[in-house]
């Protein structure tokens, strides 16, 4: 029996910042001073904190220990797990604004306004030891259906519990199940595949889930299989998530090892097997057609619809496909019911959403929220609010094939359906903050790049008509665009998203059609003004240097690669325009606020 618990972070974040290094220090420690019998180290996935990593969490007090070094573990060991004093400049703190203390982890505002059901593991078990998942009731889910539910009392749990897909437009999960169930079985074979292949930027919900707590989505998709009269299923990751694919690869052996998985399921007569398909990164098979195709071995390209992946799917039989945030909340509807899963969330949608948050936000990680939380609150009270006391501007949630929310929708509770309302949607749940210095001219174009880049090809509306729109932003940030050019993105946007092939291509002009709706007048400025209201696009800067605060100190002259800058010392120095190549090394290196961008 241990007396303490160390856990150290091992996912994505956490391995970035040497956590690896971290494990292997607390080892050598741990030995050194006899204690390797007394005190667990455990490797876990992702707590969410990304920003603070790496991460130590020591138990049973519970301490959060964050931005660790190398150097620190012989302190934690010593003082702490040998004389039980805690390292308290190492503690995680967050400022108290009423009270002017400080709290400890648990009950700061990035903690307590969570709910975790797809991350209820994250962080807290070893994702490569089967024992500790089952310690969590892992996989009793799965024995429930197999000896006291029939296929259709599974499906109609689901339906009742209201869960959406979490992967994109939300469909009822149950209700994908059902019309898959519901197909004459002619002795041919149905899939049940989940969809990992997370494409979105500044998203990685799916990621930490697979590495932080692999088990969960076998056994959900093992439930899933039994439901329709499936036996065989399909893991679809990228290949860019090399610890995802490592621990998904560890879970399927010891569930194999243990019968979780393969013939005579709890000795049920149940067969169900899963197999694993690397993505080369391909934005577009994140559809859930043109994943089946790469599944099969072929170009990843959607397919018309209908039929439909549940009436002819995977090597053209029924298929489901959700994603790994779905499957994670399957065990726990399935152990605590439809009603505890529905009492979440608002009349439509149901249960937590599991959000990426990054861009300028303090606290950088993963969070899981009820649906209709604010987006106010996850900013300012989750999030810790907009560094460098900046106002916050907008949101971009869904990705490429979401769209910006502004601070006139601060207050809008986040589900499926306000989201799409406010010219947005949820997506897989990345959702990045701007501030007042980010242009949305900019950040448009720089989502369509993105989707004009991933394009498959296959339809002329995708493959075409975003060309043009990235054509024109592009002319617009160069100040050379018309107002006809503003109109024309908005019949462009419209026409792609009713024409496209398939549900990427559809979305793709959100982000244009959502800044146009929103920040108008920063188009106009563009085009009429010859301005970048946020100074970011380049061909509409001007730096300019005020000779009342020049102070003729040549700092600015001797750091510009240009040597546009002239002047004499102790004298105000001038710009020469027609030189400058507006990297912005002069403003950064003025000591006195002298030069100004516009």
């Amino acid at each position: 029996m241990y007396r303490a618990h160390v856990l150290v972070c091992g996912g994505t974040g956490c391995a970035s910042s040497g956590s690896a290094k971290i494990q292997d220090t607390f080892k050598a420690e741990l030995e050194a001073k006899g204690l390797e019998k007394e005190v667990a180290l455990v490797q876990t996935g992702c707590h969410g904190l990304c920003a603070l990593g790496p991460i130590v969490v020591v138990y049973p007090e519970g301490v959060f220990y964050s931005k660790v070094d190398v150097k620190d573990i012989p302190e934690i060991v010593s003082e702490h797990l040998l004389k039980g004093r805690i390292v308290q400049r190492l503690v995680y703190r967050e400022e108290d604004k009423d009270n002017g203390g400080v709290k400890s982890y648990n009950d700061t505002e990035f903690a307590k306004k969570q709910v975790r059901v797809a991350l209820r593991n994250c962080g807290v078990i070893n994702p490569e030891n089967i024992d500790e998942y089952i310690g969590t009731r892992g996989y009793e889910a799965l024995g429930k259906v197999l000896t006291e539910m029939t296929p259709d009392e599974v499906i109609d749990v689901i339906l009742a519990s209201g869960l959406r897909g979490r992967g994109g437009a939300g469909f009822p999960t149950g209700k994908k199940w059902q019309l898959a169930r519901n197909l004459v079985q002619d002795g041919g074979q149905k899939y049940v595949c989940c969809n990992a292949d997370e494409g979105d930027p500044g998203a990685f919900m799916d990621r930490s889930v697979l590495e932080g707590d692999p088990h969960a989505v076998l056994e959900a998709m093992a439930i899933a299989g039994y439901a329709i009269g499936a036996s065989q299923g399909y893991i679809y990751v990228r290949a860019e998530y090399p610890i995802a694919v490592q621990r998904l690869q560890i879970a399927i052996k010891q569930a194999k090892e243990y019968g979780l998985l393969g013939n005579d399921i709890f000795g049920t007569g149940f067969n169900f097997d899963i197999g694993l398909r690397l993505g080369a990164g391909a934005f577009v098979c994140g559809e859930e057609t043109a994943l089946m195709t790469s599944i099969e071995g072929k170009r990843g390209e959607p397919r018309p619809r209908p039929p439909f992946p549940a009436v002819s799917g995977l090597f053209q039989r029924p298929t489901i496909l959700n994603n790994v945030e779905t499957w994670a909340n399957i065990p726990q509807i399935i152990l605590n019911g439809a009603d505890w899963f529905a009492s979440m969330g608002t009349e439509k949608s149901k249960g937590t959403k599991v959000f990426a948050l990054g861009g300028k936000i303090n606290n950088t990680g993963l969070v899981e929220i009820p649906m209709g939380t604010t987006l106010r609150e996850v900013v300012e009270e989750i999030g810790g609010g907009v560094p460098n006391g900046k106002k916050f501007k907008a949101a971009q949630t869904g990705g490429p094939s979401g769209g910006c929310i502004p601070l006139e929708h601060y207050d809008v509770p986040i589900d499926y359906d306000n989201l799409i309302a406010i010219g947005s949607m949820m997506g897989s749940g990345g959702l990045i903050v701007m501030d007042e210095d980010n242009c949305m001219v900019d950040i448009a174009k720089f989502f369509l790049d993105f989707t004009v880049d991933e394009s498959c090809g296959k339809c002329t509306p995708c493959r075409i008509g975003t060309r043009r729109m990235y054509e024109i932003l592009d002319k617009i940030t160069k100040g050379q665009g018309t107002l006809e050019d503003l109109d024309r993105l908005e019949e462009l946007g419209k026409y792609i998203k009713d024409n496209a092939l398939c549900g990427l291509g559809q979305t793709a002009p959100n982000p244009v059609l959502s800044t146009l709706r929103y920040f108008r007048d920063e188009y106009v400025a563009h085009v009429v003004d010859k301005k970048c209201p946020a100074g970011v696009c380049k061909a509409l800067l001007q730096y300019k240097i005020d000779p009342a605060k020049c102070k003729g100190c040549t700092l600015c002259a001797r750091n510009c690669p240009a040597g546009c800058i002239s002047g004499k010392v102790k004298e105000p120095h001038v710009i020469d325009q027609s030189k400058c190549l507006k990297c912005g090394a002069c403003m950064d290196n003025c000591k006195f606020g002298a030069i100004s961008k516009g």
